[in-house]
């Protein structure tokens, strides 16, 4: 399957799905990470917050409303619609095409997105990630992960449309591939019912 079909295909799926995503309650490990997170920001006195994977806008919201200056991204329109009816800022874009100069954003989020990233172009989307990002800037990052690696289509039967593509990373496997563009400052997992476990990861990126 070549990258064009994958995306068309998680453009189709995320599309039909959006309502049951905005919907849907997030986890609470995930919401307790995202506030420490932006407290982290605050703290350091960043403004500009860029999500790779916006969706609906459901951490947007509250990046947003945490006051700080909020950009999101997603690949498909229905989700950049949806965060433009909340009244934040979202551009349709790929993570490995991102329409901003360099050093624009203070700081990067991206949840469940980069699982989404084949492992052949996973450095191209970190890279142009931080390129986007100031140097030093914390990157916020978190995806299902499992004890074994590989890449998959997995048909979800809820009738969204085809089956999205995961590639699916161990614990070290990230790790590595993150400590390449950085100092991974915080990691954890923690399981929520489910067969994989979820990998969060916060990553002060390279200052040059």
């Amino acid at each position: 399957m070549s990258r064009a079909e994958r995306e068309q295909d998680l453009i189709t799926y995320y599309s039909n799905e959006i309502q049951d995503r905005v919907e849907r309650d997030l986890p609470e490990p995930r919401v307790a990470r995202r506030t420490a997170y932006l407290e982290q920001l605050r703290a350091e006195g960043r403004d500009t917050v860029l999500e790779l994977g916006c969706g609906p806008g459901r951490d947007g919201e509250a990046i947003a409303a945490a006051g700080f200056t909020y950009t999101g991204v997603d690949l498909s329109p229905a989700s950049v619609d949806a965060c433009r009816e909340l009244g934040l800022r979202a551009e349709v874009a790929s993570v490995l095409d991102l329409p901003f100069d360099d050093a624009t954003f203070d700081a990067g989020w991206t949840m469940s997105t980069l699982l989404h990233v084949a492992d052949e172009d996973l450095d191209q989307a970190l890279q142009e990630i931080i390129r986007v990002l100031r140097p030093g800037a914390p990157l916020a990052v978190g995806l299902w992960g499992d004890v074994s690696s590989g890449e998959r289509v997995w048909e979800d039967g809820k009738g969204y449309g085809p089956g999205r593509f995961f590639s699916i990373r161990s614990d070290e496997g990230l790790r590595q591939v993150l400590g390449r563009y950085g100092v991974v400052e915080q990691w954890m997992t923690w399981d929520d019912d489910r067969v994989m476990h979820y990998q969060w990861a916060v990553l002060r990126v390279s200052a040059s």
